[in-house]
């Protein structure tokens, strides 16, 4: 106990030694000349002097808007890094800071904050909140832990799948928080002891394992894939301001479903082989499953309302979303709640984390500004010169940073990070990567999560019960984490050119 409060005080300082750095850094930037100046490659001028271009002038853009957007972004990335403050106040304080320093103009910047992701986020939200209030999501949870409830083993790998598999149609935060309390029901119906029962500690982080993996198959699990697209979105487009990619909720599916499924085998194999079980038998499990199975009663009207409304929108996310934007189908979905009388409006606000939708928000925000201001890439030309990377070894490095750098922060911050540099890294390579490759590689590594308690909600939700110590999360994390590094390399090498995704721009 002694050593966990002199780290501490030592953890927080390295925080604040951190945004120190940051603040120095976007001082300099701030108060310095101006040495941030993309060069417009097909007049060789920096972009301040296309004002009075003849044919580029729409691309001018002010002399110190590149450097003051790097400014936004060392404030934030450390603020995202540190967490010394909530990260909304962070989503907050980039969308205040683009207007403030006259990168963009107000209209602009609060045009980013009001993206597709971030109303796509808000559909989700209320959808997962109308399962829980409906007792839908409870109901799917009790019939299939009962369905595996036959021995030890068998009940460990239903909480691992049924987790991994409700991931993909619910956030996976809320997965987490809905399975929670059986998954406490049954440690208690077993007599398990808190901090000693090895089989209790591999039921939450089976819990927490599954929900992480689950995330990574969908939009749903983890809305970070989304924040990824819109970001796609926000950094390619063509001169009439389309989008040039486009990533369909099937699309997503089909490139990482096949390591959600791996990755899921790979934690039953772990925690079966590796956590050997004290219990031998699990019948007042059983029968408590049993009895909350048969106090449930038949489905309400309200649940097979909910279940049509779901069934109707997945199928439009799969097969219509190629023409209609995930977030209009999501938005629609969450009207039809109300219409259908399924829920208030009032039951579904504690369930909406406001807080992650305006991170969400600002996130695109910064995005977009080093996009547009091409901030990113003047930085990126200044590290690597062009042709310095081979395109395969880049993935893999952006995949490997996505993994460790979620492994302290929060894995939408990470993608919100490492996006925009990757995007800006595409072109240094000969041949160029392709920014579906480089979306694909960061945003799904992103979610394996595994190291830390505060890796993702999934692990601090679980970790919260009390069965694990905090050394034990990094003790088995890990190496999963370096098996889920290994899943997330075949599929680049092996399984995408398969599907026809992409590596290099042909």
């Amino acid at each position: 106990m002694a050593n966990s409060k002199r780290r501490i005080p030592s953890i927080r300082l390295a925080r604040y030694v951190i945004l120190a750095g940051a603040v120095a850094v976007a001082l300099i930037l701030l108060l310095g000349p101006t040495w941030v100046q993309p060069i417009h490659e097909p007049t060789g001028l920096a972009f301040h002097q296309l004002k009075d271009h003849p044919q580029y002038h729409e691309e001018y853009i002010t002399e110190r808007a590149p450097q003051y957007a790097l400014v936004v972004f060392v404030l934030c990335l450390a603020l995202w890094l540190t967490n010394l403050i909530p990260l909304a106040s962070t989503g907050l304080l980039a969308v205040a800071l683009l207007p403030a320093l006259r990168i963009v103009e107000p209209k602009q910047a609060f045009a980013y904050f009001g993206n597709s992701a971030v109303f796509f986020i808000i559909g989700v939200f209320m959808l997962a909140a109308a399962m829980i209030r409906t007792g839908l999501s409870k109901r799917c949870t009790l019939v299939l832990l009962r369905r595996f409830g036959r021995s030890p083993r068998s009940l460990l790998v239903g909480v691992i799948c049924s987790a991994s598999f409700l991931a993909l149609w619910m956030p996976e935060h809320a997965v987490a928080a809905m399975m929670f309390p059986i998954i406490l029901e049954i440690c208690d119906s077993l007599g398990l002891e808190r901090g000693r029962s090895r089989y209790a500690k591999s039921l939450f982080l089976g819990l927490a394992w599954g929900a992480v993996i689950g995330g990574c198959g969908t939009f749903l699990g983890g809305a970070r894939a989304v924040l990824a697209v819109e970001l796609l979105h926000d950094s390619f487009r063509d001169h009439a301001g389309h989008p040039l990619f486009r990533i369909s909720f099937l699309q997503w599916m089909k490139v990482s479903m096949p390591l959600v499924v791996t990755m899921t085998g790979v934690a039953v194999l772990l925690l079966t082989r590796f956590i050997r079980s004290e219990v031998t038998d699990i019948t007042p499990a059983t029968r408590m499953l049993n009895l909350r199975v048969s106090t449930l009663g038949p489905m309400s009207w309200r649940e097979r309302r909910l279940a049509a409304v779901m069934l109707v929108t997945i199928f439009s996310w799969i097969f219509l979303g190629h023409w209609l934007d995930v977030a209009v189908i999501a938005v629609l979905a969450a009207v039809a709640l109300s219409a259908l009388r399924i829920v208030q409006w009032q039951e579904t606000q504690e369930y909406v984390n406001w807080g992650v939708v305006v991170m969400y928000g600002g996130a695109v925000a910064v995005g977009a500004a080093l996009k547009d201001t091409h901030a990113m890439l003047w930085l990126v030309r200044q590290v690597l010169p062009s042709g310095g990377a081979s395109p395969l070894v880049l993935l893999i490095l952006m995949a490997g940073l996505a993994i460790a750098l979620s492994a302290v922060i929060s894995n939408a911050a990470a993608v919100a990070v490492l996006l925009p540099v990757g995007f800006a890294l595409c072109d240094v390579c000969q041949p160029a990567v392709h920014p579906i490759a480089m979306t694909y590689a960061v945003a799904i590594a992103a979610g394996m999560a595994f190291v830390l308690p505060i890796s993702s909600p999934p692990h601090a939700i679980c970790f919260a019960s009390g069965y694990y110590g905090m050394k034990e999360v990094p003790k088995y994390g890990i190496p999963i984490t370096m098996l889920a590094l290994l899943g997330v390399l075949g599929l680049i090498v092996l399984y995408w050119p398969l599907v026809g995704v992409l590596l290099t721009v042909q």
